[in-house]
């Protein structure tokens, strides 16, 4: 397997527990019911969540996002965002994490009287889980091979790309698209034709010492993301954030995808179009601002 979220196996992952609705289970033991709305229906929001020297990376940009989703589909979490940093770091310390460990913290509208689209049918409780695994970057990870494929991104008024939802169906169909083509991630367009993101991950590149990448407006405004455009506009890199066709991409010096799991990946090939091995030198840079972004934060923002 390849991709951006590729990862190392870890036996420690054996033992782990996971939080259900506030009780702490063995991970391979954790369920939901079949009635429940994320389950059925895919009604529900997420955020992955990366544990870096004691700390939960971005924590609070992280909630604000969990929240602001909820409040969109009209989801009451039941918890405070201090009373869910509470429960995560329950969680961690239950499974005696302090590094290296990957979160998906995950709210649905809960048990229903019956599958359907209605959300007056949902009995009255949002469900709260969130696993937490000893996962690490596959070192197998060297550089992306993507694919630009036909499966587009949309507008707020089809599907809103920045709701972090747990409907994925057109990100997994770009994906397996993809894959058909022998890719690891997909590149997908706007509506418009210029380029979006990648199906798991926010796409940049680099021409002539300068990092581009789409607005927002049509793709998942991550993290990871918005944090590699701080850096580059305090300095790290010149940056140009626009409309930009599929050409400029296949002109660029070199390319690098982002998001928690894999923080900044390169990008070895898209389509015919290959890039120097390895991580060009602006990319290098990058992933060296990133890392040093990474511990300070853990500095300053510890959870456990």
């Amino acid at each position: 397997m390849a991709g951006s979220q590729d990862f190392a196996e870890d036996p420690r992952n054996a033992g782990v527990l996971a939080l259900v609705d506030g009780a702490l289970v063995p991970l391979q033991e954790a369920t939901v019911s079949i009635f429940d709305a994320g389950f059925g229906l895919g009604d529900g929001v997420w955020e992955g969540l990366r544990l870096h020297r004691g700390a939960l990376l971005f924590l609070e940009a992280h909630l604000d996002r969990l929240y602001a989703g909820a409040r969109a589909i009209a989801i009451d979490v039941g918890l405070s965002p201090d009373q869910m940093r509470d429960e995560l770091k329950r969680l961690l310390i239950a499974n005696w994490m302090e590094d290296g460990a990957h979160l998906r913290l995950m709210v649905t509208r809960g048990r229903k009287r019956s599958i359907n689209q209605d959300p007056r049918h949902a009995l009255g409780k949002a469900t709260v889980v969130c696993t937490a695994e000893f996962k690490v970057p596959s070192v197998a990870v060297t550089g992306l091979n993507l694919h630009i494929g036909s499966i587009r991104t949309s507008g707020a008024e089809t599907f809103d790309m920045h709701l972090n939802s747990h409907s994925r169906l057109n990100y997994i169909r770009a994906l397996l698209e993809a894959i058909d083509q022998g890719a690891d991630e997909a590149v997908m367009l706007d509506p418009h034709g210029m380029i979006a993101s990648c199906n798991a991950t926010n796409l940049f590149w680099v021409k002539n010492g300068e990092v581009r990448c789409a607005t927002d407006r049509f793709c998942f405004p991550g993290i990871t993301r918005s944090n590699v455009i701080a850096l580059c506009q305090g300095g790290a890199a010149p940056i140009q954030v626009g409309d930009f066709p599929p050409q400029d991409l296949l002109a660029a010096d070199e390319a690098f995808v982002t998001g928690t799991m894999g923080g900044i990946t390169p990008v070895a090939r898209v389509d015919g179009t290959a890039f120097p091995p390895g991580a060009g030198p602006v990319t290098q840079a990058l992933q060296a601002a990133y890392a040093a972004l990474k511990d300070q934060y853990a500095r300053e923002h510890p959870l456990l």
